[in-house]
């Protein structure tokens, strides 16, 4: 298996919780930096599609509880 190394945004600064990723065996890879044993692994395209929505606001709306 290839790793590579965890990265986060720089807009992050020395914040423990920030999700960070990856890239790995042709797959991307999400985690939070808090909490690593929890690891979310998509295709490149749909985390393209998923940035592309979120940079147009497409999941402003949604809230937490």
């Amino acid at each position: 298996m290839t790793s590579s190394v965890w990265q986060k945004s720089s807009y992050s600064g020395s914040n423990a919780d920030c999700v960070e990723v990856r890239t790995i065996d042709g797959l991307i890879e999400l985690r939070e930096s808090d909490d690593g044993d929890v690891i979310v692994r998509t295709a490149r395209s749909k985390f393209a599609k998923f940035l592309q929505g979120a940079k147009a606001g497409e999941f402003d709306h949604l809230t937490t509880s």
